[in-house]
Order: C-alpha cells, then sequence, then structure tokens
C-alpha cells in the first residue's frame, strides 16, 4: 500500500507535451513532489502520531477518523469520506487524462492501433478516451461481483504494473543516456548512472517480494500475464501491420 500510494507520480513528465513553457514550468512541478510528499503524506502521519499513540490506532478504521472524533469533532467519518471522494475523482481525472494520451501518442508512433488517434474537433483523443473509460467501467463492475477483494486486488495489480513500468522508463533513461549523450543537457537526472542502477535494483527487489509474498501472489502473476498479453498483441498485431 506505500507504494501504491505513489501511484501515478510518473504522470508530471507526461504533461511536457501539454504545458506551454515546459522547459520552466516541468523543473517546477518536478522539484515539488519532495515538498508535497513530504507534507501530505509523512506530515499527515507525523500530525496522527502526535495526537494519537502508534499502538492504539485500529487497522479496522480510518487513522483520520479516530483522530477526529478523539478531539470532539462531529461527523469526522462523514467529512473524510467526503474528501476521499474528491481525491478519488481527481486520480481518476488524472487517469484518464494520462491513458487516452499515452494511447494516442503510442497510435500516432505506430505502437497501436490507429483506431485510437482520432481527434475531436477540439483536440481531445476521444477514441482512446473512450477506450480507457470502458475499462474503467469494468473494474466498477466488479465492485458488484467480489465487493470484499476488489480494491486489493486492483490495487495489487495496479502497484505491480506500475512498478514494472518505472523499471522500464529508467531503463529506457539509461539507454537514451548511453546513445545521446549530447541530449541530456536540458532535463539532467542528478546521480546518473548510479541512482538508475540503485532505483532499478531497489524496484526488482520489491517485485521479487511482491512475487513470494502469498498475499500478492497472484496479483503478480496477472501483472506479468497480462504484460505478456500486450507483447503478443504488439508483436503479432500492431508490429505485423507497421
Amino acid at each position: 500500500m506505500v507504494v501504491f500510494a505513489f501511484v501515478g507520480i510518473e504522470m508530471v513528465g507526461m504533461t511536457a507535451g501539454e504545458t506551454d513553457n515546459p522547459e520552466e514550468n516541468l523543473p517546477k512541478a518536478i522539484n515539488s513532489l519532495p515538498i508535497r510528499i513530504g507534507l501530505f503524506y509523512v506530515g499527515s502521519m507525523i500530525a496522527v502520531m502526535s495526537v494519537f499513540p502508534w499502538n492504539h490506532i485500529k487497522t479496522s478504521v480510518s487513522p483520520f477518523v479516530q483522530v477526529f472524533s478523539g478531539i470532539g469533532v462531529v461527523g469526522a467519518a462523514g467529512i473524510l469520506n467526503f474528501v476521499v471522494l474528491t481525491a478519488a475523482i481527481s486520480a481518476t481525472n488524472s487517469c484518464l487524462f494520462s491513458t487516452s494520451r499515452t494511447m494516442y501518442a503510442l497510435g500516432m508512433g505506430g505502437n497501436a492501433s490507429s483506431f485510437v488517434t482520432k481527434l475531436s474537433r477540439n483536440g481531445v483523443p476521444n477514441l482512446a478516451l473512450n477506450v480507457s473509460t470502458v475499462v474503467l467501467l469494468f473494474i466498477v463492475a466488479l465492485n458488484y461481483f467480489m465487493p470484499e477483494g476488489v480494491f486489493s486486488l486492483v490495487s495489487s495489480v495496479s502497484t505491480i504494473n506500475f512498478v514494472i513500468v518505472w523499471v522500464i522508463l529508467i531503463v529506457v533513461h539509461l539507454v537514451y543516456r548511453h546513445q545521446h549523450p549530447e541530449g541530456a543537457n536540458t532535463f539532467r537526472m542528478p546521480g546518473y548512472p548510479v541512482a538508475d542502477y540503485a532505483t532499478l535494483l531497489f524496484f526488482s527487489g520489491i517485485l521479487v517480494f511482491l512475487l513470494f509474498n502469498s498475499a500478492t501472489r497472484i496479483p503478480m502473476i496477472i501483472s506479468l500475464g497480462s504484460f505478456v498479453l500486450l507483447l503478443l498483441i504488439y508483436e503479432f498485431g500492431v508490429k505485423k501491420h507497421k
């Protein structure tokens, strides 16, 4: 769940194609990430631990609800549920944006079907957006068939998928810097290449742990199977028609 909390952090880089001045705005957005993580993630945990003993927090109830209820805030559960719902809507909006743009970019590069490259009059990749929405609705439908386990399954599968994506991003960065050393003048990664290899080692350790952990072994198999399926679709479908 700790890794799941950082899912989507790579979407900051995807906004480079949407912003008017990426050379100025992108570094600001990336440099503000550690501050936001420290404030909203680490800081909130410190605040909770400061007013509520950690060994008295029940895992079946939100720690924030317990804290607010303990200090006499009426309707603490309702307030937190509202915050969670608005955060979920915001996260859904970001995911729909990133997935539709990613599918559109893949289609434009010949790495996906040209079907997803169709644009609306406003320049929005509607067909790619519709595909993303259908997948999202499928996940919502799962909640009616397995309400007790759908969150654990979806969060585990998505976390593993994103860790694999992060590994791919690091590998691509290593290959790019090796082949085009002159092209890394604007957005240099600090600590290259040691930071890259250290990150790969860290993520590899996470994947190995998830594979041998009985609670996440099935989601790990599903994630690996989905990547194999995508590779087969690309190899025998998209690549064949390029």
